[in-house]
């Protein structure tokens, strides 16, 4: 799942967005309204982190264009929105603006992350802990992988690939599409790690007695799982 973090405090930003990254969130970082306006028109996002007090475009007007804008993708991402100032008027122009959830700097970061979790719930993106494709199954909370009754150990982005790869079923992912949804903007691998982590996949895959096509590769255009 992506998460877009627009915060103007670069130290703060970077706090969000290693926390977030530990619980297997790809995180893209914004430090003023204009770029995450940017970003929002350009790639789908789970939920956004979102500071009032931005640079180019602050954080209220920012809320007010996703709002209003139509962006089927984005339209209707929640939004978590921080602030310095506590005043109840400033809370309700934030809800009003568009906001589903408001938090008061400095704030708890597990509070915080009860949040997003609340929030992509309630987003309906994440309707259920558990994936499956026939004998495989993952489960979204606790990060475990079982085929054929038998528990892999996979790195976290290998099972980021893998769950992305349940999730669309037979729709063939392409390389640079992989690399969209599961890297962050500032930091895009090239597309030899991607084949990187599809090779080790199968290597353990094929370790437990998985059929070797059961990622299969669509020669010129990418990868989806095996119709069972």
């Amino acid at each position: 799942m992506r998460i877009l973090v627009v915060e103007d405090d670069m130290q703060l930003a970077d706090i969000l967005a290693e926390a977030l990254t530990n619980q297997q969130f790809i995180v893209d970082v914004a430090n003023n309204g204009e770029i995450a306006w940017h970003s929002l028109q350009t790639l789908e996002y789970d939920l956004m982190i979102l500071d009032v007090t931005l640079p180019k475009i602050d954080g209220l007007r920012l809320c007010r264009l996703l709002r209003e804008s139509n962006l089927q993708h984005n339209a209707n991402t929640p939004v978590l929105m921080l602030t310095a100032r506590d005043a109840s008027a400033d809370k309700i122009f934030g809800l009003d603006a568009g906001a589903d959830a408001y938090m008061i700097k400095p704030f708890d970061m597990g509070e915080l992350m009860a949040q997003v979790r609340a929030l992509i719930r309630r987003g309906g993106k994440s309707s259920t802990s558990m994936l499956s494709w026939g004998t495989l199954s993952l489960n979204i909370s606790t990060y475990e992988v079982i085929y054929d009754g038998e528990l892999l150990s996979l790195t976290p982005k290998e099972f980021q690939l893998l769950e992305l790869l349940v999730s669309s079923g037979r729709r063939v992912l392409s390389r640079p599409g992989i690399i969209e949804r599961l890297w962050s903007l500032d930091d895009p691998p090239s597309e030899e790690a991607v084949k990187s982590h599809i090779r080790s996949l199968r290597q353990k895959f094929r370790l437990i007695g998985a059929p070797d096509d059961l990622i299969e590769t669509v020669h010129g255009l990418g990868y989806r799982l095996k119709q069972f």
